[in-house]
């Protein structure tokens, strides 16, 4: 069996609350999904779809392809399992490897002693075969095997992916309390953005948020960034296919005329890194940034937009205290500077919410690191409608 042209069963990953943002973006591609469930999806495909997949992608986590399935009481019972699956066939005979896993089982309390097993059917298989073997250790850059294992039922996958996805690969400089990626991405799809219309964005940080939008209304996708990927260790790899997918990706880059993307922070040493990040990521051109409160922003009048904020939260960052006003001025700042935009505040803490003192249209759940958070949604009329109550 060669991998790369022979589909099976492949499970795309995506962490918590991002499912539905996949879904939509492996359809988009062109392929039939078979389940999604809360923390990915399934569909049939070779490594080489796969390889797409991991390029095109900007919620996803992992891209991983299964190879078989069988029952394991105990870790005695997975290394008799895979010690007889000829994984010469898989790894490169001087290839470096490494194990990750999800285990869920009565018999192991960590699970680093699962992967060491897997570890050991592979190295000693290799020893039997070949008479040597491959190095192996932790960092992902090589061929990746993944082992799920729940209750007495284990499938093993080739990871695909290697790295996770969900760090798109430009952000050089993260700044503090960052959002990931590939949640910036999927919150951008939850909103009413049109992708051409203005994109205001106060309190950027590390100007994750901005860069995404940017990203997305041109159609640049994550491969655009990153150079390895598991698949390009899997024994069988052919670099023409890579070559081609790449070159789609490159492509399917739209400029967008007029579009506004604006980026601001009161923090000078946030907007430098942002305008860096922007920068790694090609889209410094589409993006205005500058250093002020977020109450000075500039807001495009007259043409419809999308305003989206995420403030401090008090999880981890910022007072309390000030947080209250802050919120409050939020509210103020969206009714008066923001009429005829959809106005959108990612927070991980409601009770602050309430202070914004309008209405949300809509509560969309996300989870970020393992905060429970909310983006809400207001729509803030250009006339007289604005409503004034508990969020």
């Amino acid at each position: 069996m060669n991998p790369f042209t022979t589909r099976a069963a492949v499970t795309i990953t995506c962490h918590k609350r991002l499912a539905i943002y996949l879904e939509q973006e492996v359809k988009e591609l062109g392929y039939t999904i078979e389940e999604t469930f809360m923390t990915g999806v399934r569909l049939h495909a070779s490594i080489n779809e796969c390889i797409r997949l991991n390029l095109q992608l900007r919620c996803a986590s992992q891209v991983l392809y299964s190879l078989f399935s069988f029952r394991a009481a105990d870790a005695d019972a997975v290394y008799k399992n895979l010690v007889r699956f000829p994984w010469e066939n898989i790894i490169p005979d001087n290839g470096y490897f490494s194990v990750t896993s999800n285990v869920n089982n009565e018999t192991i309390n960590n699970s680093l002693f699962a992967n060491l097993r897997v570890k050991d059917a592979i190295v000693d298989r290799f020893r039997e075969k070949k008479g040597t073997r491959p190095s192996t250790g932790a960092e992902l850059t090589g061929t990746v095997i993944h082992l799920f294992w729940k209750n007495d039922e284990a499938t093993i996958f080739i990871d695909t992916s290697g790295d996770s996805l969900a760090r798109h690969g430009y952000r050089k400089i993260p700044g503090l309390a960052p959002m990931l990626e590939g949640l910036a991405s999927a919150t951008i799809y939850a909103t009413r953005w049109d992708r051409t219309s203005a994109f205001v964005n106060p309190m950027c940080g590390s100007g994750t948020v901005a860069i995404e939008a940017a990203l997305i209304a041109t159609n640049r996708r994550p491969g655009l960034f990153r150079t390895n990927y598991a698949f390009m260790h899997v024994k069988g790899y052919d670099s023409s296919v890579y070559q081609q997918e790449l070159e789609l990706v490159r492509k399917q880059v739209t400029e967008v005329p007029g579009l506004k993307i604006i980026a601001t922070d009161l923090s000078n040493k946030a907007v430098a890194n942002a305008e860096k990040n922007a920068l790694a990521a090609g889209v410094h051109h589409l993006i205005s940034f500058s250093v002020c409160d977020f109450a000075a922003t500039e807001v495009p009048q007259d043409v419809p937009g999308v305003f989206y904020v995420n403030p401090e939260y008090g999880e981890r960052l910022g007072d309390l205290t000030e947080l209250i006003e802050t919120y409050a001025r939020i509210g103020d700042f969206m009714k008066q500077k923001c009429k005829g935009y959809f106005g959108y505040v990612f927070t991980g803490n409601l009770e602050l919410a309430k202070k914004i003192g309008l209405k949300a249209k809509r509560r969309i759940e996300f989870y970020t690191s393992t905060i429970d958070c909310r983006l809400l949604e207001y729509e803030l009329y250009s006339g007289s409608r604005s409503e004034k109550s508990g969020s």
